[in-house]
């Protein structure tokens, strides 16, 4: 099973007030695993940087002025997500902007259908909790560090994001955990097992000499290519 956790950055809050794209970035998993395959680009969204944005994501207007446009790389991040399943943290408003830059070229745009929204999975599983990314990376003891000394980030969110994703899903640890304690209570279970009592010795043969003799004659009536003689 292949999946897409992705995340992107943006100018601000929605596409219509004429907000773009300016960050994108995704990790792929197989089977709830990461592979190490990523993708990641800055856009240059062809407008400013409003500084608020600018506090949350660190990245400037005049950083993005070099960096391609939507358009430019739209193939290469449809090639990489392929038809698989996107996970994103309120994945209505990623897919909100990546469907406005689509479709502003013509391309396909994603159904919601898509996409597995894990705020809302944390939403489920934790009633009333809080269900930031901050908040579930707290919740499952995932290192925040470099998150608040360079701010958000679209790959580096995706990252935390798929840590999140796979805790949300039941965790490894849980299961290693378990398998440990399955070890070591069979390791338990194997030292207090009792060895065997030894094997009592074969009865005497019950066959006469001479019903050995009578059987013997007996193969050997039945001429050289009985089976008993080959």
């Amino acid at each position: 099973m292949r999946e897409i956790v992705l995340d992107t950055e943006t100018t601000g809050l929605d596409p219509a007030q004429g907000h773009r794209i300016i960050e994108i970035g995704c990790i792929e998993l197989k089977n709830r695993t990461p592979t190490g395959r990523r993708y990641h680009t800055y856009v240059n969204p062809l407008r400013d940087v409003p500084l608020e944005a600018q506090r949350i994501s660190n990245i400037a207007t005049e950083f993005l002025r070099d960096k391609p446009v939507f358009a430019d790389i739209a193939e290469a991040f449809s090639a990489f997500i392929e038809d698989s399943q996107l996970v994103i943290h309120n994945a209505e408003f990623d897919l909100k902007f990546l469907n406005f830059e689509l479709g502003r070229i013509e391309r396909a745009t994603l159904p919601p259908t898509r996409a597995v929204d894990t705020a809302q999975m944390a939403r489920l599983r934790y009633p009333g909790a809080p269900a930031s990314l901050d908040a579930l990376c707290r919740r499952f003891n995932i290192d925040l560090e470099e998150r608040q000394a360079k701010g958000h980030g679209a790959l580096l969110d995706a990252e935390l994001l798929a840590q999140v994703y796979l805790e949300l899903c039941g965790g490894r640890q849980p299961h290693l955990e378990l398998m440990a304690s399955l070890n070591e209570q069979g390791l338990a279970n194997l030292a207090k097992h009792k060895p065997l009592p030894p094997r009592p010795h074969s009865l005497a043969p019950r066959i006469s000499a001479e019903e050995l003799a009578r059987h013997a004659a007996a193969i050997a009536s039945l001429g050289p290519q009985a089976i008993w003689n080959l």
